[in-house]
């Protein structure tokens, strides 16, 4: 049963409930090419795929999305959905080719306090990335400081932290960008905003150049308390170019919650790169989300439909991408010599937000593997 939002009637809530024949074509295609392009995928991956068809029942794999409000993304921002035909067909979409495989990350101001444990946290987020997008090559771009892009900032009137300006940042990326990137993103832990008027942003990407800058500043716990530890304490009179205000600007506490909605934000963003539009089939990672209790509904992976998306633009195996994923969850990269940690990045791997998303992971591999037993 879903949980209810204080303040939201259950009478608000809404089951989306597709019907199987719906699912099948967003999924399958009624047109030959493409039901052929399907046929290929072995017995135990079509098995998967189609756990998708009945959403919601008993052991199923996949759930239908629940609409808890009128704030939620799919009643805000109407969108069409977008089935497999309609993302295969797209003539904009973009494909990784050999002269344009990697994903890099270029990380944007303070991550925590300089050292071994910020290091090792950009880390885990390129090797989940690494995982996720099984098949291209993920890299990290060496860090720079909010003053080495020259953004615009200012600080946010109502919450009162420090915020920089995504376009700014999207316009240093583009001059960044390594010629043989597939996409940049740029993620920072400080808060966004793309244009006066406006309050924040998560993020903003532009797709047809292959990049966007994203934040993780809102996932603090804290960040709509007045308790927020990067709320400024006096008024501070800001001058354009003076970057030295971001200097020991508070950053949200590495931990396991604030891991899984960096992984979370970062591949659903990446997703769009590929030309994979909101979900509005099943519980997915690639659902829009308006708010910070919506995102955390969302879950770890893709639906069939976003999956075979991804799949037919990388030609990964299915089940290795999922043992890749599963390998980066349960291994938290210890050296086994104590005294090793001295100079390695040695510090456990906080997942266990990620809990559910394994056993998840275990499932699917059991039917995939079935031949293999």
């Amino acid at each position: 049963m879903s949980s209810v939002c204080p303040g939201i009637s259950p009478l608000q809530m809404k089951v989306i409930q597709h019907s199987a024949e719906t699912l099948q074509a967003a999924l399958v295609s009624n047109q030959k090419d493409l039901a052929k392009l399907y046929s290929k995928y072995t017995k135990e991956e079509r098995c998967l795929l189609e756990e998708g068809f009945h959403p919601g029942q008993l052991g199923s794999l996949f759930q239908p999305i629940t609409v808890h409000s009128d704030s939620d993304w799919i009643p805000a921002h109407p969108e069409e959905p977008q089935d497999f035909k309609s993302f295969y067909r797209d003539p904009y979409r973009k494909t990784p080719n050999a002269g344009h495989s990697t994903i890099y990350i270029q990380t944007i101001g303070s991550f925590g306090e300089a050292g071994v444990q910020t290091d090792q946290y950009v880390e885990w987020l390129r090797q989940y990335c690494q995982a996720f997008f099984h098949g291209l090559s993920v890299k990290l771009l060496p860090a720079v400081s909010v003053d080495e892009t020259r953004c615009s900032f200012r600080v946010n009137s109502n919450s009162h932290n420090l915020q920089i300006h995504t376009g700014s940042l999207l316009q240093f990326l583009a001059n960044r960008k390594p010629k043989d990137a597939f996409c940049i993103v740029g993620i920072t832990m400080i808060d966004l905003y793309p244009k006066d008027s406006w309050n924040f942003v998560f993020g903003q990407a532009s797709l047809s150049m292959g990049m966007g800058v994203f934040s993780f500043a809102r996932y603090d716990d804290n960040f709509y308390s007045r308790n927020y530890a990067g709320r400024l304490k006096k008024r501070l009179q800001l001058k354009q170019g003076d970057y030295s205000v971001f200097d020991g600007y508070y950053t949200p506490p590495i931990c396991s919650t604030l891991l899984l909605r960096s992984c979370k934000t970062m591949t659903h963003e990446i997703g769009h790169m590929f030309g994979i539009r909101h979900c509005q089939w099943l519980n997915c990672v690639m659902q829009g989300s308006n708010h910070l209790e919506e995102s955390d509904r969302r879950p770890l992976d893709f639906c069939p439909i976003c999956l075979r998306k991804l799949q037919v633009s990388v030609s990964f195996k299915i089940a290795e991408r999922y043992k890749a994923l599963l390998h980066w969850m349960e291994d938290d990269q210890r050296p086994e010599d104590a005294s090793a940690c001295q100079s390695a990045l040695c510090f456990p791997k906080p997942t266990e937000a990620f809990h559910a998303s394994k056993l998840w992971l275990r499932r699917c591999l059991d039917i995939l593997e079935k031949n293999d037993l």
